[in-house]
C-alpha cells in the first residue's frame, strides 16, 4: 500500500517506521509527513507523543481517534520545508474529506530537535478554502471545480 503522505513509497518503508516508533524521524518534513499518516490512520497517541511537552494534552488522543473515524485524509502537498540546526518549518496544505465535504488545512509547523529527537511545537494556520481551479483532493487529476466541487 502506497503511503498516505503521498510519498509514493510503500506505507511499511516510509512513515509506519516512524508512526510505529522504530525509528525517529530524520528530518522535520520527515515528522510532518508521518504525523499526516498518523492523522489518516487515527493515530492519536503518536501525534500527542511528537508534539513538544508544553504543548501536550492528553484529551487530543482521543479527540483525534474520534476524528478520524468521520474524516478521510486525500492529499499532501508540501509547499515549503526548511532546517536550520536543531530548528525547522514544513509550510504544507493537508486536504481531507469530511462528511462528503472537502476541507484543507494550510499551515507552516514549526519543529525543534531535542536530544536527537524532532518534535512539533506550534503552527500557523491560514484561512483557506479550495480553489476551483486547484487540482481535486480526490486524485482524480482533474479540476476542482469539474470533479468534487
Amino acid at each position: 500500500m502506497l503511503c498516505y503522505c503521498g510519498s509514493q513509497k510503500d506505507y511499511e518503508q516510509c512513515c509506519k517506521p516512524i508512526c510505529s516508533k522504530i525509528r525517529y524521524a530524520s528530518t522535520p518534513s520527515e515528522l510532518m509527513r508521518a504525523r499526516y499518516s498518523a492523522y489518516a490512520t487515527g493515530n492519536g497517541l503518536f501525534l500527542y507523543e511528537t508534539n513538544a511537552i508544553e504543548n501536550r494534552y492528553e484529551e487530543d488522543i482521543e479527540l483525534i481517534e474520534e476524528h478520524s473515524k468521520t474524516s478521510n485524509w486525500t492529499k499532501l502537498s508540501v509547499l515549503k520545508e526548511r532546517e536550520d540546526g536543531d530548528e525547522g518549518l514544513v509550510e504544507f496544505k493537508a486536504y481531507y474529506k469530511e462528511n462528503d465535504i472537502y476541507k484543507l488545512l494550510h499551515e507552516i509547523s514549526q519543529f525543534k530537535k531535542i536530544e536527537g529527537q524532532w518534535f512539533y511545537t506550534e503552527g500557523k494556520l491560514f484561512d483557506t478554502k479550495i480553489g476551483r481551479n486547484e487540482p481535486c483532493p480526490c486524485n482524480s487529476g482533474k479540476k476542482f471545480k469539474r470533479c468534487c466541487a
